[in-house]
């Protein structure tokens, strides 16, 4: 290969699955042209739009997982050289295809006191071979941010916890996982996007903490995770002027911490893979195409994700890289193009899931961590109350219909939903939040939760919450209520689990 068509092996663009005809063969003109080395597939540009437009809705477009393997096919048949397909699904395949297996989301699985390591390595390990199954070579997770700041735009929901020694321990576990199934994972977002108040899809998140304390912090999962062999990291559009001579500079362009820091002082050896190239972080400064491409390949990315600029960028980089530097990088590519068995291409069928398996796995999840988290239920008094006609069942952003719902009508013979509340002595109020994205509120509108406010103060409650546990704090003190059920997710198993808890 000569120079360009090694720096070609550094870009993974961004790959539409539902997309048009057009757009299609602009990507099949950049394949064949340009001799990329890998494809990041998304859902829609809908869907990759959402953070940059403040939405949060999720399109339900049908034929996604058909599409997406007709569209690997496609592509690979015209590609010189096999493409290294990644995916960015943080809890599984559905993270950008509908009707894939879901995983609990990282702060979900957080929860888990009792052989959580374990647990969560069998979910990466599961994760991972749906997506090997679906032609992915690489997962673009998991995170091992620690989640400091609990107004975090852009983290929450997706990091293990507050405690770095944990997130450490718990992200490690995840990327083993998905190593034992057969494909590629990353640690991510270096140096740690935990402790920042902007999303940086919409501007540069600034961290304003000394070097000491990002590595009493921040730094604590990447080192544990290089001193246990990672052989990935993702880096960042966020800046630490700590970390980068007093500069406010994305360190995914920052030589100062993705060479100096990263490899040098901290001995990572292995593929640096940079954050979406498309983020308003770093994508607005450099108007010229092909410098940003640039700047990230020199301070130290490997591979360059979500380029809108490949031809540019490639004629920019063969300008003012050496050929050493190219050839250095050049190797690490190909030898996890034939570790992750990228070289031995073969057309893909419509994979199968085996969806029992899941959901056995998924029970075996909710019973750890759907969990009481303050106060405590007394099913006898249940009984009592029921039978008297003095238990009540509100349900707010949910509906009688719920899987819950159901196991509770059923327990206390009771359709709990037409109970009056005038005559209720104990109310069991479950919240289904809409959104596990912070904004507005996580969804929930400010009238409903006045309402269930009121209703903790005026008699005596029982929460039971499914959804995202940072959601909570929008739900006034919860001192106010009797007992707090945390079930983290709406999946069927977490609701079974918790209405477990009243059958004990």
């Amino acid at each position: 290969m000569n120079s360009n068509q090694k720096i070609a092996q550094c870009f993974s663009p961004a790959a539409f699955i539902h997309d048009t005809e057009e757009n299609y063969q602009a990507i099949e003109k950049i394949i064949q042209e340009q001799e990329i080395g890998g494809l990041t597939f998304f859902h829609s540009r809908h869907s990759a739009a959402a953070n940059f437009e403040k939405r949060a809705e999720v399109l339900d477009v049908s034929g996604t997982l058909e599409k997406m393997i007709g569209l690997i096919n496609r592509y690979q048949a015209i590609s010189k050289t096999p493409l290294l397909i990644s995916i960015d699904g943080e809890y599984g395949l559905a993270m950008r295809i509908e009707k894939t297996p879901q995983y609990p989301f990282a702060i979900t699985l957080g929860a888990i006191a009792d052989k959580a390591p374990e647990l969560i390595e069998e979910v990466g390990y599961r994760m991972g071979l749906d997506m090997k199954k679906a032609g992915i070579h690489l997962n673009l997770a998991p995170c091992a941010d620690v989640n400091t700041n609990p107004n975090n735009p852009v983290i929450g929901y997706r990091s293990f916890g507050t405690n770095p020694d944990k997130v450490a321990e718990l992200s490690l576990a995840m990327y083993l996982g998905m190593k034992r199934a057969g494909i590629g994972a990353c640690l991510k977002h270096f140096p740690g996007h935990g402790d920042t108040q902007t999303d940086s899809h919409l501007g540069l998140p600034v961290i304003q903490k000394t070097k000491e304390e990002l590595k009493k912090e921040e730094l604590i999962p990447f080192q544990y995770g290089i001193d246990h062999g990672v052989e990935m990291i993702m880096v960042g559009h966020l800046a630490a002027p700590a970390l980068s001579g007093g500069k406010e500079i994305a360190a995914s362009i920052s030589r100062d911490i993705t060479t100096d820091l990263l490899k040098t002082e901290m001995g990572f050896d292995g593929i640096v893979i940079s954050d979406a190239l498309n983020m308003k972080a770093v994508a607005d400064l450099f108007p010229e195409p092909g410098l940003l491409e640039w700047e990230a390949f020199h301070a130290g990315n490997d591979i360059l994700c979500f380029s809108d600029h490949v031809k540019e960028g490639i004629s920019t980089i063969s300008k003012n890289a050496s050929k050493k530097e190219i050839d250095i990088v050049f190797e690490k590519i190909w030898a996890l193009k034939k570790k992750l068995g990228v070289l031995d291409y073969k057309k893909l069928e419509i994979p199968q899931f085996d969806w029992e398996s899941h959901s056995e796995l998924q029970s075996k999840l909710a019973k750890e961590y759907v969990s009481i988290v303050s106060g405590k239920t007394d099913s006898a008094e249940l009984n009592r109350l029921a039978n008297e006609g003095k238990l009540s069942h509100q349900f707010f952003f949910g509906n009688n219909d719920t899987i819950f719902s159901k196991k509770l009508n059923q327990k206390f013979d009771l359709d709990l939903g037409k109970t009056s509340i005038d005559k209720a002595e104990k109310v069991i109020i479950s919240v289904f939040v809409p959104s596990h994205k912070p904004l507005n509120q996580f969804g929930m509108y400010e009238e409903t939760l006045a309402e269930i406010k009121l209703l903790a103060q005026a008699k005596s409650c029982i929460l039971v919450h499914f959804g995202n546990p940072l959601a909570l704090k929008h739900l006034g003190n919860l001192e106010d209520f009797e007992a707090v059920i945390c079930g983290y997710q709406s999946f069927e198993e977490a609701q079974k689990a918790a209405a477990d808890l009243f059958l004990k």
